[in-house]
């Protein structure tokens, strides 16, 4: 696990700014690396290039955000990182990455990545010959907002009517109390404690999330068609083995959304049929970014471990030494 220089002399009881100049200056080899000169901009590390690599971009410091490519075949570990290049332009990431040589790029066979245009155009400029896969869990993210969107307009009507009967009740005087539903909710609580429950699949709700469920659909119909939509679309992904069946089952999810008429779900659709190709790809390895995410959240944590980044190219330089 990487530790901080800080933490290091604090063990062995040395004066950290100390300690840290020493281990830049003499003990690492910091000073004389090779990428230094042009460390903030990019780093490129060849020979981790392998057959499937997964593209994302990471808030280095202060919302700086950097193109990051690695090699899912070293799991995270020593050897994943292929390249780090500031911004997430186009032609400077692909600039970077053309320094490895054509036939090396056209080993490449898979590169996972989010539904980014940019991502998408960095990739079939650098890897000509890989076929693209949209991240299985962003496009289930698209959904789940969708049920998250019907639900939500569902609790600020609640909200509004409490509210006026608040008011109203101090008008009159009285004191308004909410009615509460056989398990203690009220309107605006069941709405409120229904956020996870919709989220899964019935067989992982606990025993209240079930009888939750059971008040939520009997008062909102349009709220159990939306999660039936979402499960449905789940079991796209859950059900299919091929390319071919998938592609089945998405139009038989298309037409039961048209025919709902909930229109949170029209952009999820739109969306979808708009990145279809590189979707169904999944279904070629079933292969997703998740490599890449917890890559991006190694180096956040590494950032917080050593309190900010206030030296940037001695930060990349521990990146590089870390997972290079």
């Amino acid at each position: 696990m990487p530790v901080s220089l800080v933490s290091v002399a604090n063990s062995y009881r040395l004066d950290p700014k100390t300690f840290e100049k020493q281990y830049k200056d003499h003990l690492s080899i910091f000073r004389n690396w090779n990428q230094l000169k042009h460390a903030d901009k990019w780093i490129l590390i060849e020979k981790n290039i392998g057959a499937y690599l997964s593209i994302d971009e990471v808030a280095l410091s202060k919302g700086e955000l950097y193109t990051i490519i690695t090699n899912k075949a070293n799991h995270g570990k020593k050897g994943s990182l292929v390249a780090i290049v500031e911004g997430t332009k186009i032609t400077n990431i692909t600039k970077v990455l053309k320094r490895i040589g054509l036939i090396e790029r056209n080993k490449v066979k898979e590169v996972t990545l989010d539904m980014s245009p940019t991502m998408e155009g960095i990739v079939r400029e650098s890897f000509s010959e890989a076929y693209l896969t949209t991240d299985r869990f962003h496009v289930q993210q698209l959904v789940s907002e969708a049920i998250q969107e019907v639900r939500m307009s569902y609790r600020r009507k609640a909200i509004k009517e409490e509210n006026r009967l608040i008011e109203k009740a101090k008008k009159n005087g009285t004191k308004y109390v909410p009615k509460e539903h056989s398990n203690g909710d009220t309107k605006k609580q069941l709405l409120a404690r229904s956020r996870h429950l919709v989220f899964k699949p019935k067989s992982k709700w606990s025993k209240s999330q079930k009888i939750r469920s059971e008040i939520l659909f009997e008062e909102y119909p349009r709220i159990k068609q939306a999660y039936n939509l979402s499960m449905l679309f789940r079991n796209c992904y859950e059900l299919s083995t091929t390319k071919k069946e998938a592609k089945q089952r998405f139009n038989k999810w298309y037409d039961k959304v048209k025919e709902s008429g909930i229109k949170e779900f029209n952009i999820c659709v739109s969306t979808v049929k708009a990145y279809e190709e590189t979707i169904l790809n999944y279904f070629i390895n079933r292969s997703t970014n998740a490599g890449a995410e917890s890559f991006n959240a190694k180096i956040k944590g590494f950032r917080s471990i050593v309190r900010g980044v206030r030296d940037k190219k001695f930060f990349l330089f521990r990146i590089f030494k870390i997972y290079g």
